[in-house]
């Protein structure tokens, strides 16, 4: 089968006017390659794939110009794409009642069709929230399970770096181009996750993340996932799109519990109520899935038990601007930076190593740099690369490494400190 040819044949099914996800999936679904399907249209209305008028518009090529501009672009930057009749394509989207026709991806492929779990949350969100999602990401990662997330700063960020944390890694479904970065303060994090995870997309090439954007990507997020967690959701949260959207794919929703009387955590408490299973660590995910998806989930190893080992976690993420994702803040009187007011200095989740020690200076002389140069100091990156007198890029990945084990953690608007 000829790549190109079946990505320009998706790129023209999808640039057609008056086609959707939902009649494309009954186009490709019908015939072995989407450029057989494409030369077949003079039978789509008399086999009840598509109306007349649909067929008429891609028989008038209606959709060639932004479908040429769009493969040149895609080209021209070396993506790599995903048709729907690659082998690649996940089996699960194409499942979905709108699934996409193709996905532009960066890293490891093979994540996309492995067993995963979608963990999502609130941008602006306490630190009860932020270290629950760390931890139970962290602990199913470290079972072998993909986590899934959306890039955001928050709940996102934690579920990314608690995936990267452990063998299984992490997928991060993006609502703008790949060739996009956003949000900026997810920089590290992307290069992290592009050469140790995967970064996919739908959009276009330079589609910027607007608003409108975000529900398309959450279909994408609970399509590719057997289950979705929702970390940290306020009444009116993106989160709760997720696991609607989740619901109606067949997917399972869990829902983990806050402090009771908060506003942060009430749309997970009324998910919880209308039926998603609680949860309260990767091993309650896991178990519960254990049954329903056997076949999928047969190369998993057993759960670890409550008292296992699990990788020492970070940090605090910092907060994003605008993430487009719907989501609102938390209840008035909470800190963003420390979390619930209960939050005292020296206090820490059980999945943070206690009394962290500095980087070893003969093993990682640029981690330990980094930790000599933050001192006991919240400081900036910038701060820290003037000190240094270091290139940015540089700086930044040390900061990652070190937040990936454990050592530092990111304060809103890109300060760090030590654990």
């Amino acid at each position: 089968m000829d790549r190109n040819k079946e990505i320009f044949a998706c790129l023209a099914l999808r640039h057609t006017p008056g086609l959707g996800p939902r009649t494309w999936k009954r186009i490709l679904g019908a015939y072995e390659s989407a450029y057989q399907a494409l030369c077949a249209v003079d039978e789509w209305a008399d086999r009840g794939l598509a109306r007349q008028d649909q067929a008429k518009a891609m028989r008038l090529e209606a959709w060639r110009e932004d479908a040429e501009m769009e493969y040149r672009a895609a080209r021209s930057r070396k993506m790599v794409a995903l048709a729907w009749h690659d082998s690649r394509f996940p089996r699960r989207l194409r499942e979905i009642p709108d699934p996409p026709a193709l996905l532009y991806v960066a890293g490891d492929v093979s994540l996309l069709s492995g067993p995963c779990i979608a963990v999502v949350g609130a941008r602006k969100c306490t630190r009860h929230g932020l270290q629950a999602a760390g931890r139970v990401s962290a602990e199913l990662a470290a079972m072998g399970l993909t986590v899934v997330s959306g890039l955001a700063l928050g709940v996102d960020r934690e579920a990314h770096l608690g995936g990267l944390s452990g063998v299984g890694s992490s997928v991060a479904v993006l609502g703008c181009g790949l060739d996009v970065s956003y949000p900026k303060g997810n920089a590290d994090l992307r290069a992290a996750l592009e050469e140790r995870g995967c970064v996919v997309s739908e959009f276009a090439p330079g589609t910027r993340p607007d608003g409108n954007n975000f529900p398309h990507r959450n279909r994408i997020i609970s399509g590719l996932s057997l289950a979705v967690v929702v970390a940290e959701a306020a009444k009116r949260s993106g989160s709760l799109i997720t696991a609607r959207l989740a619901g109606e794919q067949g997917r399972e929703v869990f829902a983990l519990p806050g402090p009771a009387g908060q506003a942060a955590f009430t749309g997970c408490h009324t998910l919880i109520r209308d039926g998603a299973m609680l949860a309260d660590s990767g091993e309650d995910i896991l178990r519960e899935l254990r049954f329903q998806f056997r076949e999928e989930l047969e190369r998993v190893p057993e759960p670890l038990s409550r008292s296992g080992e699990i990788p020492p976690q970070r940090s605090l993420s910092g907060e994003d601007v605008d993430s487009g994702n719907g989501e609102t803040g938390g209840s008035p009187g909470v800190d963003w930076v420390t979390g619930d007011s209960t939050f005292t200095a020296g206090s820490r989740s059980s999945f943070v190593t206690q009394g962290v020690s500095a980087p070893d200076e003969g093993a990682d002389p640029d981690g330990f740099a980094v930790w000599q140069a933050l001192g006991q100091e919240r400081r900036h990156i910038d701060e820290l690369t003037r000190i240094l007198g270091w290139e940015s890029a540089r700086v930044s990945q040390v900061l990652l490494l070190l937040e990936l084990s454990g050592k530092i953690r990111q304060l809103p608007g890109m300060r760090y400190s030590r654990v």
